[in-house]
């Protein structure tokens, strides 16, 4: 039989043993108090980069596009006018209410409002809240104002979809 107080004992230390564990979890290998001076400005936290801004402007994309795609880099200029000859039945990239733009997803039926992000190596990415690059996003690959080139980053959708080319129709607004 178990006397109660060596039970007591084993129980205090196995408490003891999981709280150094969940400690030991949350600092991250050490445990620091927070600097008490402003002298120094609070650093990002260690593996998130801070968000970096598109170098191209939601509004700079609001409009009625004609859009067609290509696989080959060769098909570039064809599908430029394909996507012109489009323009009777244009795709329409509207304003978002948070300062987006109202796109569709990779296979998604219903258009949500998507965000512009840059990222650390100078890319452009289109696509719903988070890092940039992320599985939903599509990457920028060009634009000149009146083209604009994208590519899924997800690879089955950028195989299925290939190279999104988009062709201002009419006059910018």
């Amino acid at each position: 039989m178990i006397s109660s107080r060596w039970a007591r004992t084993v129980a205090k230390l196995g408490i003891a043993s999981v709280l150094a564990l969940s400690l030991g979890a949350c600092g991250g290998g050490g445990f620091s108090l927070p600097s008490l001076s402003s002298s120094s400005p609070a650093a990002p936290e260690p593996g998130l980069a801070p968000d970096v801004p598109a170098t191209i402007r939601s509004d700079e994309i609001v409009g009625k596009w004609g859009l067609a795609s290509y696989q080959n880099p060769a098909d570039r200029a064809r599908t430029e006018k394909q996507a012109l000859a489009q323009c009777k039945q244009p795709y329409v990239i509207g304003a978002g209410t948070a300062g987006g733009v109202v796109m569709h997803l990779a296979d998604q039926a219903t258009p949500q409002e998507l965000r512009l992000k840059g990222s650390q190596g100078g890319k452009n990415y289109i696509g719903p809240a988070g890092p940039a690059g992320g599985e939903q996003d599509r990457e920028v690959v060009s634009f000149d104002g009146r083209v604009l080139i994208t590519r899924f980053v997800d690879k089955d959708a950028a195989t299925r979809y290939g190279n999104m080319v988009y062709v201002r129709c009419g006059a910018r607004a």
